[in-house]
């Protein structure tokens, strides 16, 4: 892609999602997202009012009077997005492919991080950690974000949910807010899931094709898998293979949503084609 191109391309996806950030994402995301609870200010004298189990008994004990210990709203999030940039998303049979829709989800929940004045960090990831961009502010941080979406060419190209996950669990060591973009069509990842899931605050978006959902009655055709390279010939018009097909993508869904509700991990659903605002929307509210 020539520098020219993506500099446009980088440009339309902010135009969008910085559009739909401020009009429509800005109070449900902070509504949502209030950061991780209270934290420590500043040691006062004790006052008429305040609660005698704030007093701070070793400041007090010192000065032989009394002290109170102040504490304010942590506000500021570390919020990551873990974002599956495998083979699976050059995939989309309807607007758009994959790891399109996926750019510019992660595009918005960027936008709306800065402007609630979070940091954001990103790890892109197929069956390896490919980059990792640690957590900054700033617009110029976003659309580097965007630039490396639109423009990064993974090494790996199968789907493996553990490696990122362990890497998040090692590498951001304060609780984080940690959105995951993927199909999570991938082998086990319960337990590096579950380990991730107990130290921080995962959300889960999975993009999808209604193709990958249920196969078209098209007669033969060659399909090829983006992630191994294997070309096959296949009867879609056989009912027999169809009913296969969307049983696998079932069961495939039915393990992931499982493990995603016993590890209390809120999920949003967003197919392409398909307008993504609602989904999101529906998840920041659930929140």
């Amino acid at each position: 892609m020539e520098a020219t191109e993506l500099l446009k391309k980088v440009r339309k996806i902010e135009i969008k999602t910085r559009g739909l950030t401020r009009q429509v994402f800005a109070g449900e995301y902070h509504s949502a997202f209030k950061g991780r609870g209270i934290s420590f200010s500043e040691v006062r004298e004790y006052g008429y009012g305040d609660d005698i189990r704030s007093i701070d008994w070793n400041v007090t004990a010192r000065f032989n009077h009394p002290y109170v210990k102040v504490f304010e709203e942590e506000r500021e999030l570390t919020v990551m997005l873990l974002i599956d940039v495998s083979g699976s998303g050059r995939f989309g049979t309807e607007s758009a492919y994959k790891r399109e829709v996926a750019t510019e989800i992660a595009a918005i929940l960027a936008f709306s991080a800065i402007q609630n004045n979070d940091k954001i960090g990103v790890i892109l990831f197929s069956d390896v950690v490919e980059k990792f961009i640690p957590p900054q502010k700033g617009k110029k941080h976003i659309l580097r974000i965007i630039r490396e979406l639109l423009y990064f060419n993974p090494e790996g190209k199968s789907t493996s949910l553990n490696e990122p996950l362990r890497y998040l669990t090692n590498a951001i060591k304060k609780r984080c807010t940690a959105f995951i973009i993927s199909d999570f069509i991938a082998p086990g990842f319960e337990k590096s899931m579950r380990i991730a899931s107990n130290k921080h605050d995962i959300v889960a978006i999975r993009v999808y094709d209604r193709s990958e959902q249920l196969l078209p009655d098209l007669g033969f055709i060659m399909t090829s898998d983006p992630e191994t390279g294997e070309e096959k010939m296949i009867d879609t018009s056989s009912r027999k293979i169809r009913k296969a097909y969307s049983e696998w993508w079932v069961n495939q869904k039915a393990i992931a949503d499982e493990l995603f509700s016993r590890c209390g991990i809120d999920l949003a659903e967003i197919r392409t084609g398909e307008d993504y605002v609602r989904p999101l929307i529906t998840l920041f509210k659930k929140r």
